[in-house]
């Protein structure tokens, strides 16, 4: 595994395409050129004996049909696929940029050239690139150093995630674990060897696991009460781990979104925007309207509840 840093410092965890699979890969897309070359060339070379066209003329067209199927297939396939030729596409293979992101036609340009002039070419008994690509820690070759791009490896195996369980007398010392110190990087690595622990030889397991487990035990405390093997010791000390994660997820509540209205009551907190004024008393003035005329009289009222006319005039 190797990282990429993205433009947003962003770090990808990308597995990095080595050598032997990249030959591979080249191999096909060789095959393929070669098969359009020979059905091209025996079409032009029908073409030129029927016409009688001079030798100077044939072997420039030839060199022509030559340079288009060689550079521009790789130009045009990993311009429009995004990083990717029909023999990537086979082994699962995507060319991107030093950042992660998708190449464009510069680099796909840049890489085809480099690649038929410098990395694999006859005058150079295609050793270049193989040297650069070997010596390099991300199997770049000279095309992909001076593009800024690299190969990866989009399709592999998913690895299972291991069993992890903490024996029933061990489950107190569990629980006292200080795991503060635990970084992610020797977890995963931990996590890595349980998975593939049927994978390993007998000699390399037991001195894997012995290191890991040295490592662990360095990081966290207290030791376990009764000796165990680096297996058993790496999975209860995970298993609490994720225990713990697990219960910190679960516990953790939901932000609410806040609320805008402010609450009624004496302990109110101030706005924002001051003290509000004070509504303004009215004062007359010459234009403000009279006040509303009060008969002292009262109007008679019949036995319906009416007032009489007339009955307060004078």
């Amino acid at each position: 595994m190797s990282q990429l840093v993205t433009g947003e410092a962003v770090v990808l965890q990308v597995r990095i395409a080595r050598m032997p699979t990249r030959a591979l890969a080249c191999a096909i897309d060789v095959v393929l050129q070669g098969i359009v070359l020979v059905v091209l060339i025996s079409l032009l070379a029908g073409f030129l004996i029927g016409g009688q066209a001079s030798e100077a003329l044939a072997a420039a067209l030839i060199f022509i049909v030559v340079l288009l199927v060689v550079i521009g297939y790789r130009v045009v396939m990993e311009t429009l696929t995004r990083g990717r030729t029909l023999g990537k596409m086979v082994l699962g293979l995507k060319v991107v940029r030093d950042d992660g992101s998708s190449i464009r036609f510069r680099q796909a340009l840049v890489r085809s050239l480099l690649w038929f002039f410098v990395d694999f070419a006859p005058w150079f008994a295609a050793c270049p690139g193989i040297v650069a690509s070997l010596m390099n820690k991300q199997g770049k070759r000279f095309g992909d150093m001076v593009s800024g791009t690299v190969v990866i490896r989009e399709r592999h195996q998913p690895m299972a995630s291991p069993p992890l369980f903490v024996p029933g007398h061990l489950v107190r010392w569990a629980q006292s674990l200080e795991l503060s110190r635990l970084s992610d990087d020797l977890a995963n690595a931990s996590r890595d060897y349980l998975a593939r622990y049927t994978e390993l030889q007998p000699d390399a397991r037991t001195a894997l696991g012995d290191a890991l487990a040295s490592r662990m035990a360095v990081v966290t405390a207290p030791a376990p009460p009764v000796p165990l093997i680096a297996p058993a010791y790496l999975s209860a000390v995970l298993a609490e781990r994720r225990r713990r994660e697990l219960n910190r997820l679960a516990t953790r509540r939901p932000l609410h979104a806040p609320s805008y209205a402010i609450p009624p009551g004496p302990f109110a907190p101030p706005t924002p925007y001051g003290a509000l004024p004070a509504p303004a008393v009215p004062v007359p003035g010459p234009f403000t309207a009279p006040p509303p005329y009060v008969d002292p009289r009262p109007a008679t009222l019949n036995p319906q509840g009416w007032a009489a006319p007339g009955s307060n005039e004078l």
